[in-house]
């Protein structure tokens, strides 16, 4: 199916069918040139036993491909049709066959970087999710798995370097200088996971012993000018190798394990067989050039992909509805080790800190899903472009259905169940309902109800009631689920209540945990209890609850991705937030606060009425800027406020400016009242000497560059500009640098600021890293999501920097770096009144659809909850809708504006 307007097509889950044959094994030979590689693809191929046995034609998928041949059993074939979309060939032998077929792909002309395609003079491929259609003819459905021999052959002083999936079994000289090099996977696998690099590259190289004590050779690859950067990815990988062995019992299973960094890549990894592809953000790395955040983020990500080698590899889905089964599972997982490597393996504040920053991702971006058109289940059941099918809901919230499993089991009843799934899939392309099966069998329980998380789209709501009983002693919690009918949920795919667990804690006047024990029960057990929430309303009580009305702490560690509707007060929300023992929640109280108080400021706003500020939020900010038992990454976090974006979905109607102006009169009253506390609190957390990207040291330093940026929004900008550029000028560290020039930014949009002094600071931040690729996208980022003014209108900015000679569309990080950074990090400008920025993003969606359809797609969805925005914002949206409807040519972006104007 080619990628164009005319050949639209609704696929569903219902459909799926086997496929007519399966293919044994696969060899194939690359003579690798840019403009016209030639690819001979050797196949052994049967009927499948599971399908229809009269399958008169073999119909293979191929884009933009040249057909050069065919032969069948070594003899010349004549009966195949070609077509923009592949061929198909006709009498097809009965029993096994051998299918040989030739065919050209153009890589240097591959702006989509699906398929094989070059960049900076390499190599490389990106065939998930239908990406292996466009190096050859093939069955390329995840449900096709085989065994391939990779033959490469390229000019040996061009391309030195030649690598595919797998073990290398051969390789030498050729004529003419050219060489080549032979690699077998012993494993089978989907098209999806083939991958080829060649080119100029080096790397850094480990071995190291499986816990059964076999040799492994690990290996980062990248261009020779960024060798140096490369000891955080490597260290990451062995980190989880080691987590992988230790918490679930899987080993490395081939030979050697590879990375290979590239600058042109649509996603952040990928996690083909043994060969990983990675982005150059999620491996590059050293102190000079990396923040704290990026150091996690590569720890993250090297994991993640690494531990698909299990969750994606070995075990992989059976069609792309499943894609939840590998990336939710290796999503937790990554979660997971990256909690783990932060705290170890029991529960503690860094572990804390971790879920909670997970849970923001969560609940800005893909509660916002679950509230617009593309709002889908974890399971979706039809899609047009699968590349769109790659959301928060598949990742994120397929994250949490998994993690809630844990939490009904266990870590202990998690394993069993893992190791079940296993047991019985090794090698199999299967579904979600295999993996909750394996679930349900190992820890001998009935989970049918808890597939709807897999069926049902949308984010469900709780409301919950209480009541106390002071001559019985009894406190009865009354739980009832549904979903918010106003929004835009399919509602047909919701078809009951949810298996929810439902942790809870009750705390006294003075602080402190009760013991928890339910009606019937013989004794208390714990402090925390998890309910089983199953029916649409439902009551819990607790008895010999002796103290006066106890305080509810609802879904303690976020135990299931829902909201909770619960009246707190203004007072309680404090009481909380001072003495909740669930760190969570405790992160979660003062979120509340501020978000009600935000909403309230943004409403008098809209009005015009004069704003103020409530003593109450002011004294919890200072409480936890005093509370030093708090660590300071836990401290940061709840200091700072919610997203302008996150606020705006809360209103009934989006009014981004009212937002915006609560927001930031909120800031600067922090900033101004608790002046002499930021200070107190950034020359606390200071910390001379050489950087070290450790959980603790990252800690202080988020603490602190907060503090920076308060200190940026009193009304002495000056003060606060002076701290910043000497914290500029003596940084050793890309995080405390990039930070003081966010805090000069910050303090030069302050009313009767010197904005030239941050103007100098880009300066020299640009001449000091303009060879680093990645450096420079922070410099475009920070231009693009800064505060602006009238004086200083971003979206002129961002226009007059896509101009630069560093900036290139075609590139995917530095579009992101300053396209997307507008468009999606910088709402205030964005939804300018005048419409700017609106058909600054049309624009924008044009012109990459005809580049590159994926990154223009995840660009596009940024206008798709328009409906729930002013009347004034609401029409200039929907023409920017409408144009580019009338103009995209891509599935990719047709199927995400053509559901927005639809909704």
């Amino acid at each position: 199916m080619s990628n164009n307007t005319a050949s639209v097509v609704v696929i569903r889950r219902e459909d799926y069918t086997p496929p007519a044959f399966l293919i044994e094994s696969v060899a194939l030979e690359f003579d690798l040139v840019p403009a016209r590689t030639v690819v001979r693809n050797t196949m052994r191929l049967s009927r499948n036993p599971d399908a229809r046995a009269d399958a008169p034609r073999l119909d293979l998928i191929g884009e933009q491909l040249e057909f050069m041949s065919a032969s069948i059993d070594s003899v010349a074939y004549t009966d195949v049709h070609t077509s923009d979309n592949g061929l198909s060939i006709g009498n097809i032998p009965a029993g096994a066959f051998e299918l040989v077929i030739e065919s050209v792909c153009n890589s240097a002309a591959n702006t989509s970087l699906s398929g094989l395609y070059v960049s900076s003079g390499s190599f490389f491929t990106q065939c998930e999710a239908e990406g292996f259609r466009r190096i050859t003819y093939f069955l390329d459905r995840p449900d096709v798995m085989a065994t391939y021999t990779v033959t490469l052959r390229a000019d040996k002083t061009a391309y030195p370097v030649l690598l595919s999936n797998g073990n290398l079994i051969e390789e030498g000289d050729l004529r003419d200088g050219r060489h080549f090099a032979k690699w077998e996977d012993p494993f089978k696998k989907p098209s999806y996971l083939f991958a080829l690099v060649a080119g100029k590259l080096v790397c850094i190289e480990e071995k190291i012993q499986s816990r059964s004590g076999k040799d492994k050779l690990l290996q980062v690859w990248v261009e020779p000018a960024d060798l140096d950067k490369t000891q955080h990815a490597m260290d990451s990988l062995i980190h989880s190798i080691r987590w992988d062995e230790k918490r679930f019992g899987l080993e490395l299973d081939l030979d050697r394990f590879m990375i290979v960094a590239v600058s042109d890549f649509n996603m952040g990894a990928m996690e083909n067989k043994g060969l990983n592809i990675f982005n150059t953000k999620y491996v590059l790395a050293n102190p000079e050039t990396a923040t704290d955040i990026d150091f996690s983020n590569i720890e993250a990500v090297v994991g993640h992909e690494y531990f698909h080698n299990w969750t994606g590899n070995r075990v992989t889905c059976r069609d792309w509805f499943q894609l939840s089964l590998k990336e939710g599972l290796t999503v937790f997982r990554d979660q997971e080790f990256s909690a783990d490597m932060a705290a170890g393996d029991v529960e503690g504040a860094a572990r804390a800190t971790k879920r909670i920053e997970d849970v923001r991702v969560l609940r800005q971006m893909q509660f916002a899903e679950d509230a617009g058109p593309m709002a889908h289940p974890v399971r979706p059941e039809s899609y047009v472009e699968v590349n769109n099918f790659y959301t928060m809901t598949v990742y994120e919230k397929g994250s949490e259905v998994v993690r809630m499993y844990q939490t009904l089991f266990g870590r202990d009843g998690f394993r069993r169940g893992m190791d079940l799934y296993f047991q019985r899939h090794d090698g199999q392309a299967v579904t979600c309902d295999d993996f909750r099966a394996a679930m349900a069998d190992a820890n001998h329980r009935d989970l049918s109800q808890f597939e709807r998380w897999y069926s049902q789209a949308g984010t469900p709501r709780v409301s919950v009631r209480a009541k106390y009983d002071a001559a019985s002693k009894r406190y009865t919690l009354t739980l009832t689920q549904g979903y918010d009918e106003t929004l835009e949920t399919p509602r047909e795919t919701q078809k009951g209540p949810l298996l929810i667990p439902f942790a809870i804690g009750l705390i006294s006047a003075n602080g402190a945990d009760l013991p928890l024990r339910l009606e019937g029960e013989k004794e208390p057990n714990g402090t925390t209890r998890v309910l089983e929430f199953t029916e649409r309303e439902q009551s819990f009580t607790f008895v010999d609850v002796n103290e006066p009305p106890p305080l509810p702490s609802l879904l303690r560690n976020f135990s299931a991705p829902v909201i909770v509707e619960f009246d707190y007060s203004n007072e309680q929300l404090a009481f909380l937030l001072a003495h909740d023992s669930d760190p969570f929640n405790r992160w979660e109280a003062g979120q509340r606060l501020a978000t009600r108080e935000l909403l309230a400021l943004a409403d008098r706003a809209a009005r015009g009425d004069t704003l103020t500020l409530d003593d109450q939020v002011i004294a919890a900010f200072a409480r936890v800027l005093d509370d030093t038992t708090l660590t300071p990454a836990f401290r940061e976090l709840a200091l700072m406020l919610p997203s302008e974006s996150y606020l705006a979905e809360q209103m009934s109607v989006s009014d981004p400016a009212a937002v915006h102006a609560a927001r930031v009169f909120m800031s600067c009253r922090l900033a101004t009242q608790l002046r002499d506390k930021w200070l107190a609190t950034y020359e606390a957390n200071r910390m001379p000497g050489e950087y070290r990207p450790t959980p603790e040291d990252a800690g202080k330093r988020s603490l602190k560059n907060l503090a920076l940026a308060y200190l940026a929004q009193t009304d002495s900008p000056a003060e606060a500009a002076k701290l910043a550029q000497a914290q500029y000028d003596a940084a050793n560290n890309m995080t405390d640098r990039s930070a003081a020039l966010s805090a000069l930014l910050l303090a030069g949009a302050t009313k009767n600021a010197d904005p030239t002094v941050a103007d100098a600071a880009l300066d020299d931040f640009y001449r000091c890293f303009e060879s680093e690729a990645l450096v420079i996208d922070k410099w475009f980022a920070l231009q693009a999501t800064q505060r602006g003014g009238p004086d200083r209108k971003v979206i002129e900015i961002v226009r007059k920097l896509m101009q630069h000679q560093a900036f290139n569309i075609q590139n995917p990080n530095r579009a992101r770096s300053l396209i997307f950074s507008l468009c999606s990090g910088n709402p205030a400008q964005f939804h300018a009144p005048d419409g700017s920025g609106y058909a600054f993003w049309a624009e924008q969606v044009i012109a990459l659809d005809a580049l590159n359809p994926q990154v223009a797609a995840r660009l596009a969805r940024g206008l798709e909850l328009w409906r729930r925005f002013t009347p004034q914002l609401r029409e200039k949206m929907h023409a920017a809708l409408s144009e580019v409807a009338s103009k995209a040519k891509s599935r990719d972006v047709r199927e995400v504006v053509e559901k927005a104007l639809a909704a």
